[in-house]
């Protein structure tokens, strides 16, 4: 995962406001539901001394944002009295929370996200396309292709003096038709820098779309025959093969994490490891298992690679009045300092990650720790 969309958090100081909340409005009183519950944790805000100004910054997202079909949530980061980041969660969080910390707490954010595969969708028929994409970041596009040709779509019946005439008519019709919404789900791929690319509809349309695709999406490409154009076509099944399509991807890139992480036998391995190496600039990729109860702490400097285990550490950099916070905040607050990326597992996916956390290195060398486990 890339947390560049994390850096409004640490582009300006804390202390931070966090706030999650359920606003699901798929009930009678989700209004009233919704006020009951920010009111709550506004009070637990004022309670952990928050300043007002910020406070009042999240009160105007919370009340003034548009609301979804359905269950979701909502999470705000806030300080000095102004929003940095406000984000819709696809689900309600597994608990409001209201934190007020010195750095803001993203890791249930994160671990809501999980891998964020960017994508391209194309429901084609023989006279154009309509097209999706979701970048990485989950910025929507969409797209609508008309084909040039609008004339002799359809074969004719066999038959007739002209019939191989129009039936070469037709079929270069297709052909060119094609070709444009090949050209245009490329770009658009190209644009989210799109990880897979699923063509669907009408099946010799889709098998001429491909076929005209460049090489590169080709590499990435999604062939089916679920879903079609027509207004008022039950788009469960393409839907249904779109998400399992991206959970595939989502599944094979964290496969090749821990495949990565494996080769490094113990290099990387334990939350001392992992410290060690962010404040080498040496993380390529950060692994943690999400426990939501965790309530281990780090200290840390006003440099991202300012972190450590314990404030003697700090002392030796030359710190002055480091501080103390979650293990989580700080360790992703290094991670975006150093353009490093994180992948989130279950409990269930890295059952002997020690400590819950490792990291993938950017070089190995014989100063790092682990190295004589090797």
């Amino acid at each position: 995962m890339q947390l560049s969309f994390l850096r409004p958090l640490y582009d300006r100081p804390g202390p931070w406001c966090s706030v999650y909340l359920d606003a699901s409005a798929d009930t009678e009183d989700a209004h009233a539901a919704l006020d009951l519950r920010w009111r709550a944790l506004r009070e637990q805000l004022q309670e952990q001394q928050a300043d007002p100004a910020s406070i009042e910054a999240i009160d105007r997202v919370v009340r003034g944002h548009d609301p979804m079909p359905g269950d979701y949530g909502i999470a705000v980061f806030a300080s000095h009295g102004r929003v940095a980041l406000s984000e819709y969660l696809s689900a309600p969080p597994l608990r409001d929370i209201a934190a007020f910390a010195p750095l803001p707490h993203v890791m249930p954010l994160l671990a809501q996200r999980g891998e964020q595969v960017a994508w391209v969708r194309v429901i084609a028929d023989r006279t154009g396309a309509d097209a999706m994409a979701v970048s990485a970041g989950g910025v929507h596009r969409r797209a609508h292709v008309r084909g040039r040709e609008e004339y002799q779509l359809r074969r004719v019946r066999p038959g007739g003096w002209s019939q191989s005439r129009y039936q070469r008519a037709a079929m270069e019709a297709w052909h060119r038709n094609a070709g444009d919404v090949a050209a245009a789900t490329a770009e658009l791929a190209e644009r989210v820098g799109a990880d897979v690319v699923v063509v669907a509809g009408d099946v010799r349309a889709t098998g001429v779309v491909a076929a005209q695709l460049p090489e590169r999406w080709q590499d990435v490409l999604v062939r089916t025959d679920a879903g079609k154009r027509a207004d008022g076509a039950d788009p469960t099944l393409l839907d249904d093969v779109t998400v399992q399509t991206i959970a595939e991807v989502a599944d094979q890139r964290v496969s090749a994490v821990l495949d990565r992480f494996g080769q490094q036998e113990d290099v990387g391995a334990g939350l001392d490891a992992v410290v060690s190496a962010l404040q080498r600039d040496q993380v390529e990729n950060m692994l943690i298992v999400d426990d939501p109860s965790a309530t281990g702490e780090l200290w840390i400097g006003a440099d991202p690679t300012q972190i450590a285990t314990d404030p003697g550490q700090l002392s030796a950099m030359s710190v002055r009045d480091p501080e103390q916070v979650r293990v989580d905040a700080a360790l992703v607050r290094a991670l975006v300092g150093t353009d490093a990326e994180l992948t989130v597992l279950g409990p269930d996916e890295a059952p002997e990650l020690t400590g819950g956390v490792g990291a993938v290195l950017r070089y190995v060398d014989v100063a790092t720790p682990g190295r004589g486990r090797a």
